[in-house]
């Protein structure tokens, strides 16, 4: 029963979704422009960098505060923050309220490894900062960094069933990032540099999607 009760703090802590109540806020749905995509990339697309970034840190915190309160509330429970932190990225991927069509769980799977380790964080965060930058797509970043996390946690943990249960969302997010994988091949896919070439970037994507 505790373990239910990890399963479903996360998983509608998860279903929270900053990016999609801003924009209802203001009138319209995140979800039918830009990428498509409820979450704080997409809200830096559609509504602005500075709100993106302040959506990005909201669903890291929802995600870290997940973790904790769990493990504070059933701190004999084995991998409760695990379990909590995985239902957490997945609510948030497939939020019931929103008709299971959430964000791709980027931001959350940073406060998961957050509330796990600081140093850890900081340590993954410059590394896919690099990565990221290096090949100029944000996509490149929750592809490695969901894979990465688990073997990290399980090598370091000695707990194959941590890595296993933290593993479920790698592949969840695997599959939800397959569409940016095309978009990338066939152009339309936004830069990591529409961060500071913002219109320039816009009206490439929007040129390569006239031509598909």
């Amino acid at each position: 029963m505790e373990v239910i009760l990890c399963i479903i703090i996360g998983y509608f802590i998860g279903g929270i979704n900053p990016s999609y109540i801003y924009a209802r806020m203001r009138g319209f749905d995140i979800r039918e422009r830009g990428s498509g995509n409820a979450g704080a990339s997409n809200a830096m697309i559609t509504i602005g960098r500075g709100t993106g970034a302040i959506m990005a840190c909201l669903d890291i915190f929802k995600a870290y505060l997940a973790v904790k309160l769990s493990a504070y509330i059933f701190p004999t429970v084995k991998l409760a923050g695990i379990i909590t932190g995985t239902s957490c990225i997945l609510g948030h991927i497939f939020p019931l309220f929103m008709k299971f069509k959430g964000g791709k769980g980027l931001a959350c799977l940073g406060g998961v490894i957050l509330a796990y380790s600081v140093p850890m964080f900081l340590i993954l965060l410059t590394v896919e900062a690099i990565l990221g930058f290096s090949l100029d797509y944000l996509v490149v970043v929750p592809i490695t960094g969901s894979i990465a996390f688990p073997i990290i946690y399980g090598i370091l943990e000695k707990s194959i069933e941590g890595a296993l249960i933290l593993g479920i969302a790698a592949v969840v997010m695997q599959f939800k990032h397959i569409e940016n994988l095309k978009r990338i091949s066939n152009g339309t896919e936004a830069r990591l540099s529409f961060l500071w070439k913002g219109d320039k970037e816009l009206e490439r994507v929007k040129e390569n999607a006239e031509k598909n």
